[in-house]
C-alpha cells in the first residue's frame, strides 16, 4: 500500500495544476449537478473524498456550515487551502486521508460527495463502506465518476487505456457494479443522472502532464480506432483525431 501511495501522489504532485485548470473540471453544470443533490445548509457538515484542487470542495463551502477534504496527495491539499483562502472561505480543512480508512467517527457527516475519484480506490467496496459509515442516517452519500461499459471485455480494454495513460488508474466501475456496492454498503440508490463528455485525445493527456506517454498510447488507440475497436468508449477517428466518450454518472444514495 506505501508504494501505491507513493504512485498516487507522484502523479497528482504533477497534475495539480491541469487539473486545476481544466475545464472538464470546472464545469459549471456538473457543479451545480453536485450541489443540488448535496441539499446543503448552513447548519451542515459536508464531506469531499479525493478532494483533488478542491473545485468541488469550494463550490459546497458556499451552502454548507463546515466543508472538510481529504486527499492522499499533499499538493492538491494546498490548491485547496490557496482556493479556499483566495475565495474568502474560512469553512473548508483539508485532512490528508485515504478513502478505506477515513479517520472520522460513525454518522459524522451530513453529506458525503466524491468525484473523479473512486475509480482510483484501490478498493471501491471499502471506500463506498467508509463514506456510509461516516455520514449520518438521512444523510447522502454522491458519487460522481466514469461509467464503464456493463461488458467486462469492453471494460477491461477502456481500463487498460486509462492505465498505459495514468498508472494511478484502478478500474473505472459499470454503472451496475457502482449501485450494486453502495446497497452492499447499507445505503439506498435513490436515483442517478447519465451523461457523455466527448473527450478529444490532446485534451485528455494533457491533463496528466506525462508526455512521454502521448506517442505510445497514440500509437495504440489509433490502432484500435482503425481496426473499429470502440474499447466501450466509441473510440474513433475524426479528421485524422482521435476521439471518444466517457460516459459520466452522479449517483444519490441515501443512508437509512
Amino acid at each position: 500500500m506505501e508504494r501505491r501511495d507513493a504512485l498516487v501522489r507522484e502523479e497528482f504532485t504533477r497534475q495539480a495544476d491541469a487539473m486545476s485548470a481544466a475545464a472538464l473540471f470546472n464545469d459549471e453544470t456538473v457543479i451545480s449537478r453536485i450541489c443540488d443533490a448535496a441539499r446543503l445548509t448552513s447548519q451542515m457538515r459536508a464531506l469531499d473524498v479525493g478532494c483533488g484542487p478542491g473545485i468541488v470542495a469550494e463550490a459546497l463551502a458556499r451552502h454548507a456550515g463546515e466543508v472538510i477534504g481529504c486527499d492522499l496527495t499533499p499538493a492538491m491539499l494546498e490548491r485547496v487551502r490557496a482556493r479556499a483562502a483566495a475565495a474568502g472561505l474560512a469553512n473548508i480543512t483539508c485532512i490528508p486521508a485515504r478513502a478505506e480508512s477515513l479517520p472520522f467517527e460513525n454518522d459524522y457527516f451530513d453529506v458525503v460527495v466524491s468525484r473523479s475519484a473512486v475509480h482510483h480506490f484501490p478498493d471501491p467496496r471499502a471506500a463506498l463502506r467508509e463514506m456510509a459509515r461516516v455520514v449520518r442516517s438521512g444523510g447522502r452519500v454522491i458519487t460522481v465518476d466514469v461509467m464503464a461499459a456493463e461488458s467486462t471485455d469492453e471494460a477491461a480494454l477502456h481500463n487498460a487505456l486509462e492505465i498505459l495513460r495514468d498508472p494511478s488508474h484502478v478500474r473505472m466501475l459499470a454503472r451496475s457494479e457502482l449501485h450494486r456496492l453502495l446497497v452492499e454498503s447499507g445505503l439506498i440508490v435513490e436515483s442517478c443522472v447519465v451523461w457523455v463528455n466527448q473527450r478529444e485525445f490532446g485534451e485528455w493527456m494533457k491533463i496528466v502532464t506525462a508526455p512521454e506517454r502521448i506517442g505510445p498510447l497514440n500509437t495504440v488507440m489509433t490502432a484500435l480506432a482503425r481496426n473499429g475497436v470502440q474499447a466501450g468508449i466509441n473510440l474513433r477517428l475524426e479528421s485524422g483525431q482521435l476521439r471518444f466518450d466517457h460516459t459520466a454518472g452522479l449517483t444519490v444514495a441515501t443512508k437509512p
